[in-house]
């Protein structure tokens, strides 16, 4: 399964420049915050590479324009996020002057529903972004009993999105399978973007020796990220940085407090992620849920090895997965870094090159990706 038309040639060549721009008005309504959460970080990237290729692209969410927001909740089971609800006035306002060939929606929050809602009396075509398996993060966060609610209104949420869009794409096989157990036909798959900041700045050198780990994402238990801090505690000659915010912050800077060699900065701009990359050896990512894993695809892209949990969907990927070292069965993952740590640094700087050109190789499949899916499903409209 691939994404439609993916060797069209009239699109953007290998770097991700187009040779034409099209006349398409395309609006992104999200539930997520930018660059607060994969998700978010997704659809910053993409927009930035679209704006090149379309007439218009607005995005209509949390965060940036206050106007669109209405009452702010804390997010279930992560009190360091927040459920905006959407003003429905003001966004159907602005989707009325935007007047969208295509809406694209990611998530089956307020947002994404609205956004769902309103594409139809637009005339829009909806394509639906599958990229959290939210049933599964359900059975992390809550007991059998209280899941039945999230899990209940994910299912409904989805299953309406799916029902109302012309197509759904998935960042993985088995996150479109998922999709198709929820009710969705038309199933595709779609690329990851990666900013021009991971991609055009020459990577630093891999040194000879890994004394440097960095993990970057939710401090969450999805994230499996108490792993990295026992790996700290195994590898003291190791400098450990764990970077991000979430529900297990106060957790785990309280075991930091024991371990000189394991660094909490908490959240960092996105804009800063491509330094913090470069002065670090390895990524870990040993997620139980990741259905790709941005960060381990920047990372590539940044010329660094990285270690993933065969959970992570960026594994499925042969162009990424290549360049990607695996966390074992039942290995712990100061045992993986230890086995990657004790290679000849000629076959670490190889598997950085490897990788560095999968993600730019990933970067232009995408945006030719997205822009097929556009010429596919972007409805007729007049300007008059």
């Amino acid at each position: 399964m691939t994404m439609s038309n993916v060797s069209s040639p009239s699109g953007p060549s290998r770097d991700g420049h187009s040779q034409h721009r099209a006349d398409w008005r395309v609006a992104i309504v999200t539930d997520a915050e930018p660059e607060r959460n994969g998700v978010g970080a997704y659809y910053t990237d993409l927009v930035e590479h679209l704006r090149a290729h379309v007439a218009e692209v607005d995005v209509l969410g949390p965060g940036g324009d206050g106007s669109l927001g209405s009452v702010a909740l804390p997010l279930p089971g992560d009190s360091t996020q927040k459920l905006w609800l959407p003003n429905l006035v003001t966004v159907r306002r602005r989707l009325l002057a935007l007047r969208p060939h295509v809406v694209i929606v990611p998530t089956p929050g307020p947002w994404g529903l609205l956004g769902a809602r309103l594409a139809s009396g637009l005339g829009a075509a909806l394509v639906v972004g599958f990229h959290t398996h939210y049933e599964k993060l359900a059975d992390l966060y809550w007991s059998s009993a209280l899941g039945a609610i999230p899990r209940s209104y994910m299912r409904m949420a989805n299953r309406f999105l799916f029902e109302r869009c012309a197509v759904v794409l998935a960042n993985s096989h088995a996150m479109a399978e998922a999709a198709r157990d929820l009710g969705a036909e038309a199933v595709d798959l779609m690329g990851t973007p990666i900013p021009r900041s991971f991609i055009d700045p020459e990577p630093a050198p891999l040194r000879d020796s890994v004394s440097r780990v960095v993990f970057a994402g939710r401090l969450a238990p999805e994230k499996n990220v108490q792993t990295v801090v026992d790996a700290a505690r195994e590898l003291p000659d190791i400098t450990f940085t764990i970077v991000g915010d979430g529900p297990m912050r106060a957790s785990l800077d309280e075991q930091a407090g024991s371990l000189p060699n394991l660094h909490l900065p908490g959240w960092v701009p996105r804009s800063r992620l491509p330094a913090t990359l470069d002065e670090n050896d390895v990524l870990v990512l040993p997620s139980h849920v990741e259905s790709l894993g941005t960060i381990a695809l920047e990372a590539l892209a940044r010329g660094r090895n990285v270690l993933v949990s065969g959970e992570c969907g960026i594994t499925e990927w042969p162009m990424l997965d290549r360049a990607l070292f695996r966390i074992g069965d039942g290995e712990t993952v100061a045992h993986a870094l230890s086995r990657v740590a004790s290679l000849d640094p000629t076959i670490r700087r190889r598997k950085a090159a490897m990788g560095a050109e999968g993600a730019r190789e990933m970067n232009a499949w995408a945006i030719q990706g997205w822009l097929n899916v556009l010429a596919n499903h972007a409805t007729s409209k007049g300007d008059a």
